[in-house]
């Protein structure tokens, strides 16, 4: 299974940030900055996220982007069905039936055995990620992750954070 970038960029920053203090934002530009990507490509991401609750969009002067909810409430699937959507990786087009030697098409009642495998992997795979949480992956990382890399990014936060409005402020993610 192949996932765009986009997934890895959007894990990338929804990690960047959990570390804004509680109203703050980050504007796309500085989250395209700190992850050297392009803000266009970026914001395209975001908006995803956005759309789909990870992320809360703050418009105006201050605005930006935020979590939605607490990284202990984000999943990897919350992401990535984000930014590559709900649709299965495999699609079954029933080529069996279409073969030089198909048969007449009541004799294919039962499902096709490839898509039944298929999909019972896809299965295992979402639910895999359904149990990763964002916390936990920030967690690691904060636990391997070399001194300086940390001390880049906190102060990052610090330079590039915006104050947030009355409304971001009062919608902080929860804490759970």
């Amino acid at each position: 299974m192949k996932l765009s970038e986009g997934v890895e960029a959007a894990i990338h920053c929804a990690a960047l940030l959990a570390g804004l203090a509680p109203g703050k934002t980050l504007p796309a530009a500085a989250l395209a900055e700190y992850h050297g990507v392009s803000a266009s490509y970026l914001v395209k991401h975001l908006n995803r996220l956005a759309a789909a609750g990870v992320l809360v969009s703050v418009p105006g002067p201050h605005g930006g982007y935020r979590l939605g909810r607490s990284a202990k409430r984000i999943s990897l699937l919350d992401i990535v069905l984000a930014v590559e959507g709900p649709e299965p990786a495999f699609r079954c087009a029933e080529i069996r039936q279409r073969s030089p030697g198909a048969l007449e098409p009541d004799a294919y009642q039962k499902p096709c055995g490839i898509k039944v495998a298929m999909l019972k992997a896809e299965q295992a795979w979402r639910q895999a990620l359904r149990a990763e949480r964002l916390a936990d992956v920030i967690a690691g990382y904060e636990a391997e992750a070399d001194p300086r890399a940390l001390a880049f990014g906190c102060a990052f936060l610090q330079r590039h954070q915006r104050p947030g409005d009355a409304a971001a402020m009062s919608a902080s993610p929860d804490p759970q």
